[in-house]
């Protein structure tokens, strides 16, 4: 009976080593691709931990944004934004540059020219790209939305949505 015990005692012991020890998950980079009136891939998934890097491009023949977050706001009863920021709620800056390797503006990164508050890339039409990259925390856990509302909602309203799903 002792040998059964001590066994147990050991095994639950090495069991809180391996926990203790493991590694965080490796970086991962989606392309999503914008278009007449979607994302693609429409749903990414990532873990706590993750360093993520979205490639953005735009293969439309309009401009579009790009924004995740949470709870769409109206505006003159259409949709504007998220009401809920995945970047700012979770306290995280994430680094945004052109294709070319510029950084991005902070007045375009932080939605102010397009009247939006929270993190959002804007892209020119027929190739348009830029890079976000940003390490998943505790605080993005759950589902989010990625979303563009230009001329006023109205791509929003015509399906560019997409999921982005953080797990533990």
């Amino acid at each position: 009976m002792k040998r059964y015990l001590l066994f147990f005692v050991w095994a639950a012991i090495a069991l809180v080593f391996v926990a203790c020890g493991s590694s965080p998950p490796e970086p991962v980079t989606y392309t999503i691709e914008m278009s007449e009136y979607s994302f693609n891939p429409d749903t990414i998934e990532v873990r706590v931990g993750q360093e993520v890097t979205l490639e953005l491009v735009n293969m439309g023949a309009l401009e579009h944004e790009f924004m995740i977050g949470q709870d769409v706001m109206m505006m003159e009863g259409r949709p504007n934004r998220f009401q809920t920021d995945i970047f700012e709620s979770a306290g995280v800056e994430p680094m945004l540059m052109t294709m070319e390797g510029e950084e991005l503006d902070h007045e375009a990164t932080h939605g102010h020219e397009a009247g939006h508050s929270g993190y959002m890339v804007m892209l020119a039409e027929n190739g348009g790209k830029a890079t976000m990259s940003f390490t998943v925390t505790e605080n993005m856990v759950g589902e989010w939305q990625m979303g563009c509302f230009l001329q006023d909602g109205v791509h929003y309203d015509a399906g560019m949505v997409g999921m982005f799903v953080v797990t533990p």
